[in-house]
């Protein structure tokens, strides 16, 4: 994930979890596309084993 290159990606979700990421995003001061980010980094790290829950739990 240290690749500074941004890639495009088209998303299409509902209407109701596009509500619910904007109201979380503005919750942490973030913007939606920096949220979405955010939460698939977060994802990726667990899937990995590398993220903070995987030390806690280790």
């Amino acid at each position: 994930m240290g690749d500074d290159r941004r890639k495009q990606v088209p998303l299409r979700i509902s209407a109701s979890l596009y509500e619910e990421l904007s109201r979380w995003a503005e919750d942490e001061f973030r913007s939606l596309n920096g949220q979405i980010e955010y939460l698939l980094t977060e994802a990726v790290r667990r899937r990995r084993g590398t993220g903070k829950d995987a030390e806690e739990n280790s």
